[in-house]
């Protein structure tokens, strides 16, 4: 009776640990709190960082910089600018992930939002103008802060705001 009270007790608790998050908004698969490396920047908004032992491309969530490595397009305006921002920012450095709903996107990308101690980095992207806001929703968690900070962005004419024709 006992082991069958026990396994009752286990099944019913189970489908809830996966919805349990911890306290800084990431999920249980979280890495570490001492941080992910970032192998290399691919563009302003793409990193390969080592990630449970591998190397995965991380998709910035809610964002998106101009394009600069796209094959068969061209290099966008402020885009060579933006790669080199994240790259100067974060190659070579550790960083911490937070995932929203979808963990990956149709491409196989990891898809996070990146940070660096306490800067949300995918919004200081928008807030210095080498991104703009892109959300694919069920990803929303930081949508009104991104928003926010774009609009800062677009008045102040700032990165592509302010160097890029319309």
């Amino acid at each position: 009776m006992r082991r069958l009270l026990a396994l009752v007790i286990l099944i019913a608790l189970l489908p809830g640990c996966g919805a349990i998050e911890a306290r800084d908004g990431t999920d249980g698969d979280a890495p570490p709190s001492d941080g992910v490396l970032v192998t290399r920047v691919v563009d302003g908004d793409t990193a390969e960082m080592m990630l449970d032992g591998r190397e995965v491309d991380v998709r910035f969530i809610g964002i998106d910089t101009p394009e600069s490595v796209a094959p068969d397009q061209p290099i966008e305006c402020f885009g060579e600018e933006a790669s080199a921002y994240t790259e100067s920012r974060i190659e070579g450095g550790k960083v911490r992930l937070e995932y929203d709903v979808e963990r990956t996107d149709r491409y196989g990308r990891t898809l996070a939002y990146v940070w660096i101690g306490d800067e949300l980095f995918n919004e200081t992207l928008v807030a210095e103008g080498y991104a703009l806001v892109t959300t694919y929703p069920p990803n929303v968690k930081y949508v009104g802060r991104f928003v926010a900070a774009q609009r800062a962005a677009q008045e102040a004419g700032r990165g592509l705001w302010g160097g890029c024709p319309e």
